[in-house]
């Protein structure tokens, strides 16, 4: 139990840094930040995708097909969405949003009928739903008004970057549900091998990406400097730690929290990687957050506990 707790604590830490990493850099689009990231998670797949290389040719054209949409939505699509969110609403909203995401998967799996796991009762959800909403509207109360305060501050921009939030919350609901179906449908697969899979389906899209940004800013005559910015090297070593730490080690701890400790339990300490970003966005800030603030993170943690606690009843 607590070498469990350990390493969920260590994944959680570890994921919170991809939050703060368009904070870091704010200097970078969002999609260069994307890009970056994926590109060097890719080629961190490279030499996993050796060792597992006589698993990964069993898999079919269907199979990469797959692989391929699951990593577009995912990975590249749900972090342009999130880095993008970040860049204008600052840290702490987004934050909170993208921490719904263990109740808004149970939701969605009731709305869409996904009822392989049973069916979440809808009373049962409800408390939970409710603190969770309570939480964010506290923080979107304090974020909103210290925007109102600075004369400077675009209040259209702070607006897109929560509906950028939503639309992160939206593929990151969708991916598990099909990312499950897949396994599911293939229980013979060794999960490792199929998230490998998803590491090599990357790399060509983050390839490709990178690319064609690169081609707009130099069509636009932006002034950007291509390929690595105006700060090449924290730029490498932040994506390359990003796509190390979170993308990779994250996941291997998690995986093995996963082993240690009940499936209702580690639902419960995903709100880790919440916290961890939330911490990371303040110390950047060089701030204590404001007393509501807290309490919406508190009314956050305590909405998804309980929802995460919630029992599906079998069809």
């Amino acid at each position: 139990m607590a070498a469990g707790l350990f390493f969920s604590l260590a994944a959680g830490m570890m994921w919170g840094l991809v939050f703060v990493g368009p904070l870091m850099l704010p200097e970078y689009p969002a999609a260069l930040h994307t890009f970056g990231r994926y590109l060097a998670f890719g080629v961190i797949a490279l030499p996993l995708a050796f060792v597992d290389r006589t698993e990964l040719r069993r898999l079919t054209r269907a199979d990469w097909l797959a692989a391929l949409r699951l990593a577009a939505i995912g990975n590249v699509l749900y972090y342009l969405f999130l880095a993008s969110a970040i860049q204008r609403a600052g840290g702490a909203l987004p934050t909170m949003i993208i921490g719904t995401l263990p109740v808004v998967i149970a939701v969605s799996a009731n709305l869409l009928n996904h009822q392989r796991d049973g069916r979440f009762p809808w009373r049962s959800l409800m408390p939970a739903l409710v603190l969770i909403l309570l939480g964010i509207a506290c923080v979107n109360h304090v974020e909103w008004n210290a925007l109102l305060q600075n004369p400077q501050a675009d209040t259209t921009r702070y607006i897109t970057g929560a509906m950028l939030a939503v639309g992160a919350v939206a593929c990151w609901t969708w991916y598990p549900l099909k990312n499950a179906d897949w396994l599911r449908g293939h229980p013979d697969r060794n999960p490792r091998v199929w998230a490998t899979a998803q590491g090599l389906a990357t790399l060509p899209l983050a390839l490709l990406g990178y690319a064609l940004f690169w081609l707009w800013v130099s069509v636009t005559g932006d002034p950007l400097p291509m390929p690595w910015g105006p700060r090449p090297q924290a730029f490498v070593g932040l994506m390359m730690a990003i796509g190390l730490f979170a993308s990779w080690l994250g996941t291997l701890c998690w995986n093995a929290a996963s082993q240690r400790l009940p499936t209702a339990l580690a639902g419960q300490l995903i709100v880790f990687e919440t916290l961890a970003a939330l911490a990371y966005a303040f110390l950047l800030r060089g701030q204590w957050p404001e007393p509501l603030t807290i309490m919406g993170m508190g009314l956050l943690v305590v909405g998804v506990v309980a929802g995460v606690r919630v029992k599906a009843v079998k069809p």
